[in-house]
C-alpha cells in the first residue's frame, strides 16, 4: 500500500488542495482546517453538512478565500473567518437521508454537534485530525453507482491509500495502527459516517446524490455501538508525528 493522494483543507468546508508532502503532528496535516467560517448570528461554525445554508462554501478556494465582507456577501449571511474555535463550538448536520429525499434547498431536520471529540482542543475537525479512504473503496462505490466512478474529493480525505484488495478494506482497520512513511504512526479510531456533503457540487464537480446513496445501500457500518450507518473511509489520530510524502509506503502495524 502507498499514499496515492495527499490533501488538506485550509478552511473548514471550503475546497482543499493537493500536496506533495506535509508535516504531520497531533493536529493532523500542517495547515489543515486551520480556519473556519463563523455564522455571526448563531455563533455556530458554518458547515456544508447543512447544505441549505452553507453548500456555497464548497465553491470557494480554501487556500485563498475572500475577506469577511466579501464572504458575507457571497454567502448571504454575516460571517467571519476565525482561527480559534469559540468555547463549545457547535455545527449543524442535516439528516442526510432527508436531504436525499427532499433536496438541498429543503428545510430538513438536523442534529447539532460539537467539534473534534477525537482531536486536540482548539481544532476545527468534525471528529479526528486525519481522515483517509482507500482507492479500493472509491473504485467499489464508483462501480456500484450509475456513473461508474466517484471522485475522492467528494469525501474530503486527507489521504487516499492505494490498495491491492477490493471492496472496503479500511472497515477492518478500526482499532489498528498504520505506519506511514518512515516515522508517522496513525491509530484508526472508527469508520467515517457520511453526511450530505459528498452529494454536493464541489467546485467544478456537479452534484452527485449517488455518492451517498450508493454508500447507504452497500456499506453500512456500526459506529461506536450505534445502528449501522453509511460509511466511507475511516478517522484516525496521530500516535507518532513526522513527515509524509505522496508515494510513501503504508503498512498495517
Amino acid at each position: 500500500m502507498h499514499i496515492q493522494t495527499l490533501r488538506r483543507y485550509p478552511v473548514k468546508s471550503l475546497l482543499g488542495e493537493e500536496l506533495a508532502e506535509s508535516e504531520v503532528d497531533e493536529r493532523g496535516l500542517a495547515g489543515d482546517r486551520a480556519r473556519a467560517v463563523l455564522d455571526v448570528a448563531t455563533g455556530k461554525i458554518a458547515s456544508a453538512k447543512n447544505p441549505r445554508l452553507w453548500r456555497d462554501l464548497l465553491t470557494l478556494d480554501g487556500a485563498a478565500p475572500p475577506g469577511d465582507e466579501e464572504l458575507s456577501r457571497l454567502l448571504g449571511r454575516e460571517v467571519r473567518l476565525i482561527d480559534v474555535p469559540p468555547e463549545g463550538a457547535e455545527l449543524e448536520r442535516s439528516v442526510p437521508e432527508r436531504v436525499l429525499a427532499e433536496g438541498i434547498e429543503a428545510e430538513v431536520p438536523y442534529t447539532v454537534g460539537t467539534l473534534g471529540a477525537g482531536a486536540p482542543p482548539g481544532t476545527f475537525f468534525d471528529f479526528a485530525p486525519i481522515h483517509l479512504i482507500t482507492k479500493a473503496a472509491l473504485a467499489r462505490i464508483g462501480a456500484l453507482g450509475p456513473r461508474g466512478r466517484v471522485e475522492a474529493a467528494r469525501y474530503r480525505p486527507n489521504l487516499v491509500i492505494a490498495t491491492e484488495g477490493e471492496g472496503f478494506p479500511e472497515n477492518d482497520w478500526v482499532g489498528r495502527r498504520l505506519r506511514v512513511g518512515a516515522d508517522v504512526v496513525l491509530e484508526v479510531i472508527v469508520a467515517s459516517p457520511r453526511c450530505a456533503v459528498p452529494t454536493l457540487a464541489h467546485g467544478a464537480l456537479e452534484r452527485d446524490p449517488d455518492a451517498l446513496r450508493t454508500v447507504a445501500r452497500h456499506n453500512r457500518v456500526p459506529v461506536f455501538g450505534t445502528d449501522p450507518q453509511p460509511c466511507a473511509g475511516v478517522y484516525a489520530r496521530v500516535a507518532h508525528p513526522g513527515r509524509i510524502r505522496k508515494g510513501d509506503p503504508v503498512r498495517l502495524g
